[in-house]
């Protein structure tokens, strides 16, 4: 089996995996067998059965329609904070990179300093002090994620602007912006992607350790975080399914987008030195 082949069967896999939850929280309302907030308290702590495949918490709500939405708020807040991060680190680096001299020094100091910073604790001090809610999230992880795009961003625009078909733009009376648009951007989309792919495993992992603290989304919402550090904490020795239901799809969803990003990157070509967690 050639090594190209290889690729493609690990990615038609992750790939998958990955559409399926997608798809999984798209179609909530028309996958999930129960409504997700529906209090019974009949039927709390149920272990799995035919009626409720992955039986249902102490309120008696259906773990498998909890389940199924749950990757609704955790999906959409991992995507929406790193494409905020994206472009804020993408605007950052390339003042740096392009424009360079004192805008670059003061723009590199800033980012010193953000990255010598504890980036988990400080996220769990902004979503503390801030009031609680999606905004909170995205603007706290936007804060402490933003350097690494802008740092790659940077050095990637200082090669490409070092080009000489760059130095013939300029002499040809191509304006900044132009060249910016036209030929910089897309020399460096590709790693632009993968990080934006790499860095999505990351975001969720965080929202869901955020939930677990109490400060993500709040219940009732349904959260795979929150679902864990509900129920599943307090009776995970005498109800385990509450605990491996939605921890299963917090490991699936994040190994699914870091390997996609990885196999990505090789089929890309891209180096991996070039994308690495800066």
């Amino acid at each position: 089996m050639t090594l190209r082949r290889k690729q493609n069967i690990q990615l038609a896999i992750v790939g998958g995996i990955l559409l399926a939850i997608i798809l999984m929280t798209v179609f909530a309302p028309w996958l999930a067998p129960y409504d997700p907030l529906e209090v019974r308290m009949e039927d709390q702590l149920l272990p799995p059965c035919l009626a409720h495949p992955l039986g249902t918490d102490a309120l008696g709500r259906d773990v498998l329609s909890r389940v199924i939405y749950g990757g609704r708020a955790s999906l959409l807040l991992a995507v929406l904070a790193t494409a905020a991060s994206m472009l804020v680190g993408l605007a950052i680096g390339i003042a740096a990179g392009y424009c360079g001299g004192a805008v670059d020094a003061v723009i590199t100091c800033i980012s010193n300093v953000f990255q010598g910073l504890p980036g988990t604790i400080l996220m769990i001090a902004l979503v503390g002090v801030m009031e609680r809610g999606a905004q909170s999230i995205i603007l706290a992880l936007v804060i402490t994620s933003w350097v690494g795009f802008s740092r790659l961003v940077r050095g990637e625009v200082m090669r490409v602007k070092g080009e000489l078909y760059i130095e013939g733009m300029r002499c040809l009376g191509a304006g900044h912006l132009r060249i910016i648009l036209r030929h910089v951007l897309p020399n460096i989309r590709t790693n632009i992607i993968i990080l934006f792919t790499t860095r999505v495993g990351r975001v969720v992992l965080s929202v869901a350790g955020l939930s677990y603290l109490g400060l993500g989304i709040q219940p009732p919402t349904p959260d795979w975080g929150e679902m864990v550090s509900g129920s599943a904490r307090r009776y995970f020795r005498t109800a385990p399914h509450l605990l491996w239901a939605p921890g299963i799809c917090i490991i699936l969803l994040t190994l699914s987008i870091n390997l996609l990003g990885d196999l990505l990157r090789d089929r890309m070509d891209v180096k991996q030195d070039s994308v690495k967690e800066l």
